[in-house]
């Protein structure tokens, strides 16, 4: 008896070791993404989890949700994530107020994902001058959001002072503020957008994307320290998110639908292909996370126009392309 017990304690012990082995392997490759929203718009990088492409590199990746790109930058600067999910712009804001630099090692979206969204009366025959005189929910002040909405009045021969631009309501409100008649017209991304159409509470009106051109809207950062310490990592890293990149480019939209519909669980298979077709038409993906320098230069001018940054600085300190 004596010796059954020995023998079952030696393998209780074995398999408690092969346990803690396993874990700490696990965590090591463990990397939590602060993630500002939960969008469609993102299609390459779901597409990267889904299909195992994170996996294959050896990483597991966990996805934590972090409405506005501020609290992105500052989960990543607390340590409280390891890499963020937003527009670049928090890294300059970072940098600017504080000298600390968040680094950008992988571009994503290069077009402005918002839709116009208001009356079905304007449906086929908006123009941009329908705005002058109305309200329009935009998102918060230093935000991507409003400035390239701010910006895409300039492209569009607007003055902003010609229209009622609230900026009080969060992002994650945005919708619910416009179903609740807070605003003649909201800038939402998809689904959001689609599900104001689906609920009959107005129709999707025009592309910002279309009408602000080329610009790094969303990409992946890290702090500098981070960066140093885990090099293979980012590098597995970018290589997954390539793959993700070169589905999306390769494939139509059910295709890429049929692959990211465990993101949208609430969404059906028909909706969701719709929705990835509304962004590939407007071009939304980089081919590659390649930082594109010059873009980067251009979300400087833009950020400088809507006054949320008072002079250029070298972007170059902020980005690197060592990983692509």
């Amino acid at each position: 008896m004596k010796r059954i017990i020995i023998v079952l304690l030696t393998i209780f012990i074995i398999f408690s070791l092969v346990l803690i082995t396993t874990k700490k392997k696990n965590d090591k490759n463990k990397i939590i993404v602060s993630e500002v929203t939960h969008s469609v718009f993102y299609a390459p990088w779901y597409v990267a989890i889904e299909n195992g492409y994170f996996k294959d590199e050896g990483l597991d990746i966990e996805v934590v949700l972090t409405p506005g790109a501020d609290k992105v930058a500052t989960s990543v600067i607390s340590g409280d994530t390891q890499i963020g999910f937003s527009g670049p712009e928090a890294t300059i804001y970072v940098y600017k107020n504080s000298n600390e630099k968040l680094i950008t090692f992988a571009s994503l979206t290069k077009k402005d994902g918002q839709f116009i969204v208001g009356d079905c009366k304007y449906k086929d025959k908006f123009n941009m001058e329908d705005l002058i005189g109305k309200k329009v929910l935009a998102g918060r002040s230093g935000g991507m959001p409003l400035m390239m909405f701010k910006y895409a009045l300039k492209e569009s021969n607007i003055d902003e002072s010609d229209i009622k631009i609230d900026t009080s309501v969060e992002f994650a409100g945005l919708t619910g503020a416009y179903i609740a008649r807070e605003g003649d017209f909201v800038n939402l991304f998809e689904p959001n957008a689609t599900s104001i159409e689906k609920q009959k509470y107005g129709c999707v009106l025009a592309s910002l994307g279309n009408i602000t051109g080329t610009v790094p809207y969303t990409a992946f950062y890290a702090k500098e320290e981070f960066i140093n310490n885990n090099k293979d990592k980012i590098k597995k890293f970018n290589n997954a998110l390539n793959k993700g990149l070169k589905f999306v480019h390769n494939n139509d939209s059910r295709t890429i639908a049929e692959a990211i519909i465990n993101e949208f669980p609430d969404t059906t298979i028909q909706d969701l292909t719709t929705l990835v077709e509304r962004y590939k038409n407007i071009d939304s993906w980089y081919n590659n996370t390649t930082i594109n320098i010059d873009d980067y230069y251009r979300l400087i001018d833009i950020m400088i126009y809507g006054k949320t940054l008072d002079k250029k600085i070298a972007i170059e300190a902020l980005t690197t392309n060592e990983f692509n």
